[in-house]
């Protein structure tokens, strides 16, 4: 059923604003039109197989940025033209405001211009600093104030490259965290091909230490090999384990699991957040790191939970799907007894497309909470 799926999803996005749009444009204009669109709807698999070739491996990353641009556009163009489509209906229904089709089209689609420049450009700014103070019950004082950078969901690949990486790391370093925390999703790619691009991450400093976890997109791209990347730039990659941290005098425990689904892909490393939870040293303070939001519903025992995967959505419509899947899209919850932080992503997958969901550099301060407050 995936493929036809797929097939399905392809022909909606590239084929329905395209179709309200070519009957403007006369002939034979209109078949070079329709043959683009096919061109442009058959590029994201192109741009795949050239990126698999050491000798077209460039100009596939620059092929990228035409095919996955293309793709976001024709997203919002698509959406755009369903909502005109309803809103045309309901004018006529209403008999309120008779507009005639071309003007509405038009203004669809220029709306749709803006929306993907827009959505450009927030995905390709320095992720913002988001400040997030956690109020811990009965936190110790010599943690209160301490600062966790959270970074997650990078996706270093064809469109995100060095450069990128070096912005979030200076800006990262320039909030003079205690500890840094990524929670998943490094990159889309094998590790020879993109160790140049992740380098600047070896310059992420935190007197505590730097900890990572696996995300779904490393086991797309060799697991193994990325786990050993990311100790190589100085992360302690935790896959169902623990380890302890003092600051202050005070024990901190920070316990990482492997992704929620990568069981499926690598027997071994099944996530299991209350085996690891379960034996983790006794600590003044447990932070849990998980990639997907919804481990929270077995991390019984953290005080903080950090995740990402959901890209708070990254555009629309994406951010009203991934509710069907994940409880939490974006921001700081409360879960039972566990703070949980879901993080919007400080880079992006797939289109360089952001509206509505900012990249993020999160920087946690615990603040203390005692029980008569």
């Amino acid at each position: 059923m995936f493929y036809p799926i797929v097939l399905f999803i392809m022909t909606l996005v590239y084929g329905y604003g395209s179709w309200r749009l070519i009957g403007y444009v006369s002939t034979p204009w209109n078949i070079l039109s329709a043959l683009i669109v096919v061109a442009l709807a058959l590029s994201p698999l192109l741009a795949v197989r050239m990126r698999e070739h050491s000798r077209l491996r460039r100009l596939g990353d620059l092929y990228c940025w035409v095919a996955y641009g293309s793709f976001g556009f024709f997203i919002l163009l698509t959406c755009a033209f369903l909502v005109r489509d309803v809103a045309g209906i309901l004018l006529r229904w209403s008999g309120l405001i008779p507009i005639a089709d071309a003007p509405l089209d038009a203004a669809t689609l220029g709306v749709s211009c803006l929306l993907a420049l827009w959505g450009l450009y927030q995905a390709r700014r320095t992720p913002a600093v988001r400040h997030v103070e956690v109020p811990i019950d009965e936190l110790p004082p010599e943690l209160d104030g301490l600062r966790i950078a959270h970074i997650s969901d990078l996706h270093i690949g064809p469109t995100i490259k060095k450069p990128f990486v070096h912005r979030l790391v200076e800006l990262t370093n320039a909030q003079q965290p205690d500890l840094v925390a990524f929670t998943g999703d490094m990159a889309d790619g094998p590790v020879e091909r993109l160790a140049a691009d992740v380098a600047p991450l070896a310059r992420l400093s935190a007197p505590l230490g730097l900890f990572s976890v696996t995300g779904n997109h490393e086991y797309y791209s060799g697991v193994s090999d990325w786990i050993a990347q990311a100790e190589y730039l100085g992360f302690n990659v935790l896959l169902n384990d623990s380890q302890i941290v003092e600051h202050a005098g005070r024990r901190i425990a920070v316990v990482g699991v492997t992704d929620y689904g990568a069981g499926e892909m690598l027997p071994a490393h099944r996530s299991d957040p209350q085996g690891a939870l379960a034996a983790a040293p006794q600590a003044d303070f447990v932070l849990f790191l998980a990639h997907q939001p919804r481990s929270v519903h077995a991390a019984s025992g953290a005080q903080l939970q950090l995740s990402g995967h959901t890209h708070g959505g990254q555009f629309i419509p994406w951010k009203y799907i991934v509710p069907l899947q994940q409880t939490y899209l974006a921001g700081l919850y409360r879960h039972e007894s566990t703070w949980l932080y879901v993080h919007r992503g400080s880079g992006y997958w797939g289109p360089p497309l952001r509206l509505g969901a900012p990249s993020e550099i999160a920087i946690h301060i615990l603040r203390r909470r005692t029980a008569c407050r």
